[in-house]
């Protein structure tokens, strides 16, 4: 007899899980987990987590019992820290860590031909504490901070911008560059496949904003027969933990999505010098109590809260490159100028401006239906997300202590800027300059113990290597 929860169409637009434990993630336990594991004949348990180079990893089990699955869920395993973070200062001779479950993170994998129920995982040293090196430590260790030092927590959404490519046929006669943006199908061909990554994000507990193909493309006869295009999908609001492990598990469903239809999915900055690149723009919402902070005020005057954030990134941009622009076409996006910004600047409405403020949606009586936000434009497909996050985060403490704060911010807007060029900072053009702006910053990056400084050392040397 068939599984009817196996064969349990997903709930529209909502989180499959919720919707079978009957309960907010909040709220699941081992237990939950348990009865989800027998009930669904699950064969498969696999740990992930987010390893030192930014990617996720998995560790996956065979429970044995009832007791040995319980044991994972509750204890999770060992693991060498010193492979998973190497070169971030765990010695080999002592370098056991141990995965720790969340429960709350559980999902069913959407790509496994056995059942696997997935479970995201922090970080412990042997000492049990949480792991230094660790993203996931270091972004938690972050936005503690800020809760502490402002009263105020950081929410964040990131646009994931990338490209799809699959050999040209005589089909394909549809597509242009700059002019792809909302295109739909038959114009666009990854159309389907971003439906799907949508559809399975929402499933497996990832809120989703929406999705659209964007304005890449690229010509078969440039690359070898293989042609190009551009597709956005952006996330909900969430608090920044939760932002950056759907950045990761967003590229993970596209990459899967298209590994299965024989396509290729890249979040490379630069596809080729002249077309528009792939960025990794994230909104944020400064949040008390679970409700958003007005960014500004009737009169158009930024919120405190705002101006700490905006501040803090236009005098941390530079040193943040160094987990947001990772790859030398980093650079060439930034420098090509495809509404990618190159000096350090902020403004309303600006796409050209690295920090900006955009339009809130309102509705006919002028509610208003989507949070406002505060837009950041310089990271790029190679960013790792739990580091930015961190420094973002981290920022907005440097900018609460700024003591001419608001000179700083009369001094980068794009108004102001418009009629000072030649006071107009640039955004560094290479590695070395990264490393230089890094270490001038570091000690705000180290401040309540987020980021180890013999990380930001070896970051520092690697930088000034390249």
């Amino acid at each position: 007899m068939s599984d009817p929860q196996r064969e349990r169409p997903p709930v529209l637009g909502g989180d499959g899980l919720e919707s079978e434990l009957g309960k907010p993630r909040s709220e699941w336990t081992v237990d939950d987990m348990l009865d989800l594991v027998s009930r669904r004949d699950i064969r498969i348990v696999s740990l992930m987590h987010v390893g030192g180079d930014g990617c996720l990893k998995t560790l996956d089990f065979v429970p044995q019992s009832v007791t040995h699955l319980r044991d994972i869920i509750e204890a999770g395993e060992r693991a060498d820290g010193s492979n998973l973070f190497a070169g971030m200062g765990i010695p080999t001779g002592a370098s056991d860590i141990v995965l720790r479950p969340r429960v709350e993170r559980a999902f069913l994998d959407p790509f496994a031909p056995i059942p696997t129920l997935v479970l995201m995982c922090g970080h412990d040293s042997r000492d049990g504490t949480p792991l230094p090196q660790s993203p996931d430590t270091i972004l938690r260790r972050a936005c503690d901070h800020l809760l502490a030092e402002t009263g105020v927590e950081l929410w964040a959404l990131g646009e994931v911008e990338y490209f799809l490519g699959k050999r040209w046929d005589e089909t394909d006669i549809y597509g242009a560059d700059d002019r792809g943006y909302h295109a739909a199908s038959p114009f666009v061909f990854g159309e389907g496949l971003r439906r799907g990554a949508l559809a399975t994000l929402a499933e497996i507990g990832v809120p989703v904003k929406y999705g659209h193909s964007e304005v890449g493309y690229i010509e078969a006869k440039e690359t070898e027969g293989v042609i190009w295009e551009q597709h956005e999908i952006e996330l909900s609001l969430s608090p920044l933990p939760d932002a950056a492990d759907g950045i990761l598990l967003t590229q993970w469903v596209l990459r899967n999505l298209a590994y299965q239809r024989g396509m290729r999915c890249s979040t490379d900055p630069i596809m080729l010098e002249g077309h528009a690149g792939n960025g990794l723009h994230f909104h944020f919402a400064p949040m008390k109590n679970g409700l958003p902070v007005a960014i500004q005020d009737g009169d158009g005057n930024l919120s405190e809260s705002s101006a700490w954030l905006i501040g803090g990134l236009v005098q941390l941009s530079e040193a943040l490159m160094a987990f947001g622009n990772r790859s030398e076409g980093s650079f060439a996006r930034l420098v090509q100028g495809k509404e990618a910004p190159n000096t350090i600047v902020w403004g309303e409405f600006d796409r050209n401006a690295l920090v900006r403020l955009p339009v809130v949606a309102t509705d006919a009586e002028g509610r208003v239906v989507t949070p406002p936000t505060i837009e950041f434009r310089l990271a790029d497909g190679s960013a790792l997300p739990h580091l930015l996050l961190a420094g973002a985060a981290l920022a907005m403490i440097s900018g609460r202590k700024t003591k001419d704060l608001e000179a700083v911010l009369q001094r980068t807007a794009a108004g102001q800027a418009a009629g000072q060029p030649e006071a107009v900072a640039r955004v560094p053009r290479n590695f070395a300059e990264v490393a230089e702006a890094l270490a001038r910053h570091r000690a705000e990056l180290e401040t309540g113990g987020a980021f180890p400084p013999g990380m930001l050392d070896r970051v520092i040397a690697r930088l000034k290597a390249r």
